[in-house]
């Protein structure tokens, strides 16, 4: 029997009254695997070099909670390897972005660069840093060189890198290089002293679906979320113990999005009735959702994971589930209209939908709010009743506005390219207005893919 079929064989009983694995549970749990290994390894490993990783392995970072700063001596100088890196072509940006009177000086630090939106430079300067290659003396100052025992700056290097080639979307690279971490759950990446994880809680997160994607091996997506949540509830016990409440809700909120994540994970191996099953079964009892300033009463992290779980079901068809997430303020007002609307849609009622776009659009405004989601589902629906000039105009408004996501931009090149035969010149031309515009933290540089070049 499979990894899936078993999941679905449990996920078919009536749920009890126990607590699962991503339940947050204030009762001791049994303890982790990498717990009782640090244990083990506590006197053994603080100047010993790397032990082999190589058994199997089974996406803005969140707040950190506090623990016991660790202290460790140990190498890393594997993951400062100059051939771990890819390099990085100009030649899938536009020409409009290779402009050097655009691009940022060499020595911008990367903390600058991230702040407009300059994800390639960034992710570039993070591997000089990381490598020890700076391409001049001003450079270097800005990215001074790792030491191997760094860790935190290590570990902080290589999450820029490969968050900003998924911004770049190129994940297939960020993939490749996340191979180099090799098994987070070893005791190798444990502080001797005092146990905890020397890598960040984003890092490992991150790296569990750049892993499965670079091992070609999507069902250790699941199974590695399984083992951070392990020890997400154990965290949320020993934080109750300790009346800890800020820290108790912070791992409950991580243990929140493991499930989400789980389910996607689900999605990503084709096993949709494995990840509606699984969906099904994450409670509510930790959640009080709140999107948008509606009237839900929690906190803005809880209302995006009432969305994203909404999104999961309208994914797998199954709307009146999707509104069942955000209903009785949940997802606060605006986000029980938008997922109704995209409800609508989902059920080819795109006249139905285009009214509610409108109105959440008008809403908006009223707020002084310019919302490129809605601006989009919008020019969509009116694509869909046959309104394609008014489409045109509602994306090109967006970019004049500011607006230049992925999203927007492919949906808007794929107009061009129903409104004419000579549409090529019209990507080109949108190219240079996009590169015109005031860097963003949202990003500026973009691809060719994303304009259909």
């Amino acid at each position: 029997m499979s990894f899936a079929d078993l999941f679905r064989s449990v996920a078919l009983r009536p749920r009890s009254s126990t607590k699962g694995p991503l339940d947050a549970d204030e009762a001791p749990v049994a303890s982790s695997p990498i717990q009782s290994q640090a244990t083990r390894f506590s006197s053994a490993q603080q100047a010993s070099p790397r032990p082999s990783l190589s058994r199997g392995l089974s996406p803005a970072p969140s707040s950190s909670a506090p623990s016991i700063a660790p202290v460790t001596s140990k190498d890393f100088s594997f993951l400062l390897r100059p051939e771990i890196y890819h390099q990085l072509s100009p030649l899938s940006i536009p020409a409009p972005f290779r402009n050097p009177s655009r691009q940022p000086a060499p020595e911008t630090p990367i903390p600058e660069l991230l702040s407009h939106g300059h994800f390639r430079a960034a992710a570039i300067a993070a591997v000089q840093a990381l490598t020890s290659s700076p391409v001049s003396a001003l450079s270097a100052a800005a990215h001074p060189p790792v030491g191997p025992t760094d860790h935190a700056r290590i570990f902080d290097l290589l999450y820029t890198r490969l968050a900003c080639l998924c911004l770049m979307d190129a994940a297939s690279l960020a993939a490749q290089e996340s191979k180099a971490l090799e098994d987070l759950n070893s005791a190798f990446y444990l502080d001797p002293l005092s146990g905890a994880h020397l890598v960040p809680w984003h890092l490992r997160v991150l790296g569990v679906r750049l892993q499965a994607i670079g091992f070609g091996d999507p069902r250790r997506a699941v199974m590695s979320y399984y083992d951070l949540a392990r020890e997400a509830r154990a965290q949320v016990a020993k934080a109750a113990q300790a009346h800890d409440h800020s820290t108790s809700e912070v791992w409950k909120r991580r243990l929140a999005e493991l499930g989400v994540k789980v389910a996607g994970a689900l999605i990503e191996m084709d096993d949709l009735a494995g990840a509606a099953e699984h969906l099904a079964t994450l409670r509510d009892g930790n959640q009080h959702f709140n999107v948008g300033g509606g009237s839900g009463g929690g906190s803005e992290g809880d209302g995006r994971l009432a969305m994203s779980r909404a999104l999961l079901w309208l994914h797998l068809g199954d709307v009146e589930a999707a509104r069942l997430c955000v209903r009785d303020g949940k997802g606060g007002e605006m986000g029980e209209r938008i997922v109704d609307a995209l409800a609508d849609m989902a059920d080819g009622e795109y006249k139905m939908a285009l009214e509610k776009w409108k109105a959440l659009k008008g809403t908006m405004e009223e707020n002084n709010v310019h919302d490129e989601m809605i601006g989009v589902n919008l020019a969509v629906c009116q694509l869909y009743t046959g309104n394609m000039t008014e489409a045109r105009d509602t994306l090109e408004a967006l970019v004049d506005g500011g607006s230049t996501s992925h999203t927007l931009l492919f949906n808007l090149t794929t107009m061009y390219e129903l409104c004419t035969d000579r549409h090529k010149n019209l990507k080109l031309r949108l190219a240079e207005r996009v590169a015109s515009k005031q860097p963003t933290a949202l990003g500026w540089e973009k691809t060719n893919a994303d304009f259909k070049l």
